[in-house]
């Protein structure tokens, strides 16, 4: 049986420290802010973001640059035979894209995953591949087993201000001044490869509902008799998520619900405040 890296990207919400201890090796996503380069989770920390975002920045994302990348991928395969790599959704970045086209070059050492996953959903396929790796999967056996299931997942957000979404063109400023003294939340969704809106609401206390509704019917009748795992993330304070999760542990009382901060690369565009719910497959072994 071959030794393999798992490989991932920060918009996983896998930490730098984190990562160490699940054994998976994190490449850290690029922002510029102001024209400067930091490194998520490396010269870029949550609170530091959330600053600068307030401060009305010029926040934009990028992707690890090519030479970066393969220079990861060669120093780990000096130590394993082979690596499997899930980076983000290839729908909501190039990242995914360009990291295939490099690996072409790696004589099938180097598996892309292209699972169509991101933030918690995609730390739930990189918890996945660490148990395929230990079950004694290939590289390849656990990319198809990973892209087998893209379907199987679906996140819902809600966002507390509307600023992010006007600002990223995702409204326009009209619809965003209407919603701002109407108090609509807009719920969106990720399904698959793209972001996009589900509902609009009037006020929190319905987005909220809106989310726990949809998701009750993805887990009853989309995923019915699946083994699913239950997410939840934030980018609002501690204790407004410690309250997201005691209502969907009330919701779903069956459920283990694992939460994290949302990456940074979803929180750019919606901004602070926002919350959401996930669901994903589990991976047979």
């Amino acid at each position: 049986m071959g030794k393999i890296a798992v490989v991932t990207d920060s918009n996983s919400g896998i930490t730098q420290e984190k990562g160490k201890e699940l054994g998976v090796h994190v490449i850290p996503m690029p922002f510029y802010i102001d024209g400067e380069l930091f490194l998520e989770d490396i010269t870029l920390t949550q609170e530091a973001f959330y600053e600068k975002l307030a401060s009305d920045c010029e926040i934009s994302t990028s992707q690890p640059a090519p030479g970066e990348v393969m220079e990861f991928w060669d120093k780990l395969l000096k130590e394993y035979d082979e690596i499997v790599h899930i980076p983000m959704s290839s729908g909501l970045s190039s990242t995914c894209e360009t990291a295939i086209m490099l690996s072409k070059d790696y004589d099938g050492k180097v598996e892309v995953v292209n699972n169509q996953r991101i933030s918690v959903t995609q730390k739930t396929s990189v918890l996945d591949a660490v148990r395929l790796a230990k079950a004694g999967k290939s590289a390849l056996e656990i990319k198809e087993s990973l892209e087998a299931e893209k379907l199987e997942a679906s996140i819902y957000i809600t966002v507390d201000t509307l600023k992010y979404l006007k600002k990223g063109g995702r409204i326009t400023p009209a619809a965003a001044t209407i919603g701002t003294v109407l108090n609509l939340k807009p719920v969106l969704q990720i399904q698959g490869e793209k972001l996009d809106a589900f509902a609009k609401v009037r006020g929190w206390k319905q987005a909220k509902k809106t989310m726990l509704d949809a998701m009750e019917k993805d887990l009853l009748h989309r995923f019915g008799g699946k083994k699913m795992s239950l997410l939840a993330a934030y980018t609002c304070s501690a204790e407004e998520a410690k309250s997201w999760k005691e209502e969907l542990e009330d919701r779903f009382p069956n459920y283990t619900i694992d939460m994290d901060p949302l990456s940074l690369s979803v929180a750019c565009h919606i901004g602070p405040g926002a919350l959401a719910v996930a669901c994903a497959k589990e991976v047979d072994l």
